[in-house]
């Protein structure tokens, strides 16, 4: 090898060690810039709370709890029916899925038994047509011995609603088909509807329990006078906050109360070498819309004056970026591996096509391409 072929090579080589050098003090200054500062030893320092401005004031709750749960999808509910047959008989009033019977006590060739019609009436003999739905027993009884006092002298009848004790009956039969007596289990469907007996598919999402239970309470009071509910949560699908980025562990993690940005890192694994904490960014879903939002946790760790200590909802997304020099810092890393610690040094003899020869042995070593500016 002539020496200007070997003072070429020299001057890469020195490149070579140039750009690593540069790119280890690159890393030095970005390390160090941005840190934060430490707080001072036996100093208190009040944090602010903070979340997304439109539920700033209402979460979390003053005791640190949610401030009212609501049903989610793949919660699991427990409907407890209460059966109450002895009815004053000013509330108990005559509906669509009913059936009525009329009965003569001196004419019982005219005695009627029919359903009552979706128009809400019955069709009886000489009267025609009665609309019957929404009338009490009496009420109706009233109307029609007025009605037949037209065609008898001094009529005689009473009315009856037979078919409300079988549907009593039917729901009982039903309900003790399972081990729980009269109650039953139900799931939220994805779809944010759940299928109640007797009801069908009713939606109960983002309800609270207390706000279900009154729903289901009148809607079974349509079907069903005298028959009432209790809702109960019998398992939650559980809050959950997403965390993904430059965590150890991504993934959905389930919790019970409110928790901050910082929590939710933590039960990630906590934060890789490379991540950017003062630009974590957290995303919220609210009335149909997102919320992005970006929190300095730096801040926050060195206590500074407009740190905010920030919660998070269920759902809540958190994404901790990278920080810009951790692909730079990742090159160098990867060059000092290649050149140092494979068990050759750079006093070994770099050819111009770039391999690497021990000069006691003469054996190919490594093969490195590298870009050096001139």
């Amino acid at each position: 090898m002539t020496m200007n072929a070997l003072a070429r090579d020299s001057g890469a080589v020195c490149r070579v060690a140039a750009l690593i050098g540069m790119l280890a003090a690159l890393a030095m200054v970005a390390a160090c810039v941005g840190s934060p500062r430490a707080l001072p030893k036996k100093t208190e320092k009040e944090i602010e709370s903070s979340t997304f401005s439109f539920d700033m004031g209402t979460y979390p709750a003053k005791n640190q709890l949610f401030p009212a749960y609501s049903i989610a999808p793949g919660d699991l509910l427990d409907i407890l029916f209460q059966i109450s047959v002895a009815q004053s008989m000013d509330k108990f009033r005559i509906g669509i899925d009913h059936q009525v019977t009329v009965k003569f006590v001196n004419s019982p060739e005219i005695n009627e038994t029919q359903h009552v019609q979706p128009d809400g009436r019955i069709t009886l003999p000489y009267v025609g047509q009665v609309t019957v739905v929404g009338k009490t027993i009496d009420e109706l009884t009233q109307e029609l011995t007025g009605m037949y006092s037209k065609t008898f002298k001094n009529p005689e009848l009473y009315v009856m609603v037979p078919e409300f004790s079988t549907a009593i009956k039917e729901l009982k039969a039903d309900l003790h088909t399972a081990s729980r007596g009269l109650s039953r289990l139900v799931t939220v469907r994805p779809d944010g509807y759940a299928t109640f007996p007797l009801l069908g598919d009713v939606f109960v999402a983002t309800r609270t329990v207390p706000e279900a239970n009154a729903d289901l309470d009148a809607l079974y009071a349509t079907k069903m006078p005298g028959l009432h509910v209790d809702l109960f949560l019998e398992k939650t699908h559980g809050a959950v906050v997403y965390v993904m980025g430059e965590v150890k562990t991504s993934g959905a993690y389930p919790f019970e109360r409110p928790i901050s940005v910082f929590e939710a890192i933590s039960l990630a694994g906590g934060h890789l070498e490379n991540a950017r904490l003062d630009n974590i960014v957290v995303m919220r879903r609210d009335k149909g819309k997102v919320s992005v939002r970006r929190v300095d946790l730096d801040k926050m760790l060195a206590a500074s004056k407009d740190a905010e200590y920030f919660y998070l909802r269920p759902d809540d997304l958190v994404y901790v970026p990278k920080t810009t020099i951790s692909s730079l810092a990742q090159a160098m890393t990867h060059l000092r591996d290649i050149i140092w610690f494979r068990g050759w040094s750079l006093n070994g003899d770099l050819l111009t096509d770039g391999v690497f020869y021990n000069r006691r042995s003469q054996e190919n070593v490594e093969t490195v391409t590298v870009t050096v500016p001139e």
